[in-house]
């Protein structure tokens, strides 16, 4: 195991940092105090500054970080043992009390080590008694950091966990619209299929015009299979594949047309949604008072939504927007998809128009 390697494992640098910068404040708020003391209640003539900024706040520094890395890499350890909180708790109280202690006896060896003191000068009851003066200190200090470090891994696996729970929803929904999307193919297939067999009777030339158009139309399909998504001029694109298909097969007895917004041909949405909807317009719209039809296809934006309405001017529809979707698998489907792209926050509505000619069918998504 290299060197990079077990410091990857053991220490969290950006962690480290975030105890430095913490003790570091500490060390400022301590330094304005003394400075606040000593000019305004002590006047403390033998106080030097370079000697307390140097034996009490650098060389206090580094060795409280060095130990605050001890703090850390312990914590991780417990982290990833998963060990209960009393045995938590309890090895973190001796650890301040050894490491306080640790750390006097490195400050006394110090002093002897700097002169400022002889070893016959030495008294280990005047170090226990410079320790407990501090111990509550120490101790604060100590917990404080650890509150920290267990407060930086507790928001790093929340964060985790929601990246997880995102991707794991992603999944989902690709799943889901994989499933639908492989629904709605068979349903739109098995109808074509049907009209390319009512035109092979009545005109041969039609009949393999229509299956020419339906093969671009299953291929374009196929590449798009994998995609939840598409942009709106893609879906109109493909969609003229279908409207061939439609045109040789109704002739002059229907015409479609189209109103685009044009800044929101690149607003996507969900594929294949308005083959389903021409197909269920033509449905319910041909009846025998209705022999000519006329298909608006409109595409606008309204208060921050996207919104699809398709109108004819066919025969109103006398079953309720809930029954159809009970009925019709394709509009069940888009149902379904734009459920779980969108949750709530979509419009999806088969009515008959205002005016009483034909039958409007609306959809609004997030723009």
């Amino acid at each position: 195991m290299t060197l990079d390697t077990i410091r990857k494992k053991y220490i969290d640098i950006k962690l480290v940092l975030l105890l430095a910068g913490f003790y570091l404040l500490f060390d400022v708020v301590l330094i304005a105090k003394v400075a606040y003391m000593q000019s305004v209640v002590m006047h403390d003539e033998s106080f030097s500054w370079t000697s307390f900024l140097f034996h009490n706040i650098l060389l206090d520094y580094v060795i409280v970080v060095s130990y605050m890395t001890i703090i850390a890499i312990s914590t991780k350890r417990f982290l990833n043992k998963n060990y209960s909180w009393v045995r938590i708790i309890t090895f973190h109280t001796i650890l301040s009390i050894v490491i306080g202690m640790v750390i006097r006896l490195i400050l006394d060896f110090y002093i002897i080590l700097t002169g400022r003191q002889t070893l016959a000068e030495y008294d280990f009851s005047e170090s226990v008694y410079a320790f407990m003066f501090v111990i509550d200190l120490n101790f604060l200090i100590y917990f404080a950091m650890v509150f920290i470090v267990y407060t930086y891994y507790y928001l790093k696996q929340v964060k985790a966990a929601e990246k997880r729970h995102v991707k794991l929803e992603n999944q989902i929904v690709r799943a889901r619209m994989k499933m639908l999307s492989s629904q709605l193919q068979p349903h739109f297939l098995f109808n074509t299929l049907n009209s390319i067999s009512v035109l092979t009777d009545i005109d041969a030339g039609k009949a393999k015009d229509t299956i020419a158009d339906l093969s671009d139309f299953l291929r374009e399909i196929l590449y798009k299979s994998e995609s939840t998504e598409i942009n709106l001029d893609e879906e109109l694109r493909i969609l003229e594949y279908y409207l061939n298909i439609l045109h040789v097969r109704f002739s002059d007895h229907l015409k479609i047309t189209k109103e685009i917004e044009e800044p929101l041909r690149y607003k996507k949405i969900p594929a294949l949604l308005l083959q389903p909807l021409i197909e269920n317009s033509i449905k319910h719209g041909y009846s025998y008072d209705h022999t000519d039809l006329h298909i608006n296809i409109a595409v606008y934006s309204e208060q921050k939504r996207f919104v699809l309405k398709i109108t004819n001017d066919g025969a109103s529809i006398t079953q309720s927007h809930a029954e159809l979707m009970e009925k019709g698998v394709g509009l069940k489907n888009i149902d379904d998809r734009l459920k779980n792209l969108y949750g709530k926050e979509y419009l999806f509505e088969i009515r008959n128009r205002e005016n009483g000619q034909g039958v409007e069918t609306i959809i609004k998504i997030p723009l």
